[in-house]
């Protein structure tokens, strides 16, 4: 999926909603441990029930590699499932990948070769060469952690050097050298307010996908009036206030109410662009 498309698809849903697949065999309701693959089975609900709310989904690995080989297989059966019912999704595998050389490239391989998600979230602290092997695919995204939600994004991130630019301004504009708009996505969290307008004068036409509203506390007209572009530009991921929005029978009902909540606040923000 390229911008454009990407774009089509945020006016048609009237939505730049990313859902957050975290699902976790302790959180999720407890008649579903009955089944086979009980995350399977919540994530297969969950998406039915919010499909139309949302462009985007994101599985966070963590989640699925805690519990091994059956993890695994719940988030191949998961991706295969949005694929085949829901084409037009962006897939996002928040993986947080950041090697190099050869170990770059077979995580390369595994997310948009084996797995064929459409996006996949790399670490790049580690420099170019940690972030060109994801960049040969085509239509496929790299989204790089440039200003993350958490306490600790001030131990490094908003570090300056000597001519008193911020680490993650750094991040943002060498990144540019190695892709552009059409492949790089930036994760910018919610949290951070006003300094989305430093965001935007880094990459001002970039997609930003932006954790941290809802739980964490991010406020969703922030991120509109500092971080939206002419092609909105923003993704913007809730998962457990959407996924856990009920502990009981009916979890996917109340997953549908929160995610249309969302989406019709989003209608609002983007009724400039529509």
């Amino acid at each position: 999926m390229n911008k454009q498309e990407l774009f089509e698809e945020i006016k048609k849903k009237q939505s730049f909603l990313c859902i957050g697949l975290d699902s976790d065999l302790t959180k999720i309701p407890s008649h579903l441990l009955k089944e086979k693959d009980p995350i399977f089975s919540f994530n297969k609900s969950i998406v039915d029930a919010t499909a139309n709310y949302c462009v985007a989904y994101k599985p966070n690995l963590a989640f699925y590699e805690c519990n091994g080989v059956e993890g695994w297989i719940s988030l191949e059966k998961t991706i295969d499932y949005i694929q085949t019912n829901y084409p037009h999704h962006l897939i996002i595998a928040d993986a947080k990948r950041g090697d190099i050389g050869n170990t770059a490239k077979m995580y390369a391989q595994c997310f948009f070769e084996k797995m064929k998600v459409d996006a996949v979230t790399v670490a790049p602290y580690m420099g170019k060469d940690s972030v060109t092997p994801f960049l040969g695919y085509t239509n496929k995204w790299v989204i790089l952690l440039a200003l993350t939600s958490n306490e600790g994004a001030k131990d490094f991130q908003l570090q300056q050097n000597k001519e008193g630019t911020p680490l993650f301004e750094e991040v943002l504009t060498a990144s540019q050298k190695w892709g552009n708009e059409e492949q790089l996505m930036y994760v910018i969290g919610a949290t951070q307010g006003e300094l989305f307008k430093k965001v935007r004068q880094c990459v001002p036409n970039h997609f930003l996908l932006v954790p941290g509203v809802g739980a964490q506390g991010g406020s969703l007209k922030d991120v509109c009036r500092y971080g939206m572009n002419k092609t909105c530009g923003l993704l913007v991921n809730s998962s457990r206030a959407i996924i856990y929005a009920s502990h009981s029978f009916d979890f996917a009902e109340s997953a549908s109410r929160a995610a249309k909540q969302v989406q019709t606040e989003m209608a609002k923000e983007l009724s400039h662009l529509l």
